[in-house]
């Protein structure tokens, strides 16, 4: 490979990393949209899991159509386009909020996803194929480092934001003048749409900026084959369904764990433990005395997307001295055994122990996705449009954990999750034989 094509991927390494770090941000950001309007609405955990519903439905509708378009226009093109539909997305929220109707927030959460979908389906074959196939796993693992960035940084904005207020009741809203009811209307609603209209806004200025920036071509030729041929590929397949229970998994915990630390009665441990009280103020910048117990808590989901940060960093060089199908075995492992721990404690012991599975969740999906994208050259679009497509898990796994949790409760409803984890084992063990045999 020449320096002027290394300085070329380097560069464009460099631009595509800044969209994972926007795309985790924006993903978990979403997350405290559940225990608010579960509050807003008077809903159910099921009912609640909705948002994620309308979240991920967009990849199952639209992520093959995606690896379609940009096998015609471009990795580039299908950047932009992606960049503007969550951009519109964004700025739906504001409508959503002034209205409070909840039909309308899922427009707005479904639209926002739609363009996360095209530029999902972009971006991570592209990172991929920005070098030697070998090295695939280490790059894309580097890339959802920063995803995760993204993802630590966010819940601490949702905390300060859309989680602070404390949020009235039906029967308390009605016993406001009308005068008292346009003004917590008013200081409801801008807690959503200041933070969603900001990001909206500065989404637009980049698919702006990404117009001008270079970007190597990668697809050299019309792909040969099609989905059909693809999903003869049983690698492929089977990181199809790893995609699946992985996403599943990880975001029907980060979706619920304010919930679960609330039911745990944790916001008034933390308030009575001069420690933990110390690290919830820092996070959120503000005295707890002034919070709703939710945003006390959910504080510390930072440490669980934080966790998935700092194992990619680590995995990013782990997977480039060893198999990345071992560590893939290995993390899943560790997953197992903090949610086992989690389900059979109590208190800070059990919050710490769910909050570490973010650092095993961390090269899961850079992995899984590398390993089944392997060998496909040119069909790597069409490919990426299928595992992308089974990010849908994230619309289906946490509305399921949430029925599981209405019904029997938190503890015992993570044995769906425990499923998960277990195949994505059972996957890096079959992919390990495989490369053995090979």
């Amino acid at each position: 490979m020449s320096s002027t094509t290394k300085n070329s991927y380097k560069s464009a390494f460099i631009f595509l990393t800044s969209l994972f770090f926007l795309w985790g941000f924006i993903t978990v950001l979403v997350d405290p949209l559940i225990p608010r309007l579960k509050e807003v609405f008077e809903i159910s955990y099921f009912e609640s899991g909705l948002i994620q519903f309308a979240f991920f439905g967009a990849y199952l509708l639209l992520s093959i159509p995606a690896g379609f378009l940009l096998s015609k226009i471009g990795y580039k093109k299908g950047i932009i386009l992606g960049l503007v539909i969550m951009g519109s997305g964004c700025l739906l929220f504001y409508p959503a909020a002034s209205s409070r109707i909840f039909i309308v927030f899922l427009l707005a959460v479904f639209v926002l996803a739609s363009g996360m979908t095209i530029l999902q389906v972009a971006a991570n074959p592209y990172v991929a194929a920005l070098g030697s196939e070998e090295g695939a796993s280490s790059r894309l693992n580097l890339s959802q480092a920063f995803n995760s960035l993204g993802t630590a940084i966010a819940p601490a904005v949702g905390a300060m934001f859309i989680l602070s207020d404390k949020i009235k009741t039906g029967d308390e809203i009605e016993g406001l003048n009308s005068l008292q009811k346009e003004m917590y209307y008013a200081a409801e609603a801008s807690n959503v749409q200041i933070p969603f209209v900001a990001i909206g806004l500065f989404t637009l200025v980049l698919a702006i900026i990404f117009v001008y920036v270079k970007l190597p071509k990668i697809l050299q030729k019309a792909p040969k084959g099609g989905y059909l041929t693809l999903l003869e590929k049983p690698s492929l397949v089977m990181g199809a369904i790893g995609i699946f229970v992985y996403v599943g998994a990880e975001v029907a915990i980060g979706s619920y764990l304010t919930s679960y630390f609330v039911d745990m009665n944790l916001a008034e441990a933390i308030v009575n433990n001069p420690t933990m009280k110390s690290i919830s103020e820092w996070i959120v910048s503000a005295d707890l005395s002034t919070l709703d117990p939710k945003a006390i808590v959910g504080a510390f989901v930072t440490f669980y997307w934080s966790g998935a940060m700092i194992g990619r960093f680590i995995g990013a060089y782990l997977t480039k001295i060893i198999d990345p199908a071992k560590v893939l075995i290995g993390f899943a492992i560790g997953a197992l055994l903090m949610i086992i721990i989690s389900i059979n404690t109590v208190g800070f012991i059990s919050m710490w122990s769910i909050l570490a599975v973010g650092l095993f969740n961390s090269i899961m999906f850079p992995t899984i996705f590398t390993l089944a994208l392997g060998g496909l050259d040119d069909l790597k679009p069409q490919a990426s449009g299928i595992l992308c497509t089974m990010i849908v898990g994230g619309a289906v796994i946490p509305p399921l954990y949430g029925l599981l949790t209405d019904n029997i409760g938190f503890k015992t409803a993570f044995v769906l999750v425990l499923a998960c984890y277990t195949y994505i084992m059972i996957y890096g063990f079959v992919k390990r034989r495989k490369k053995v045999v090979a």
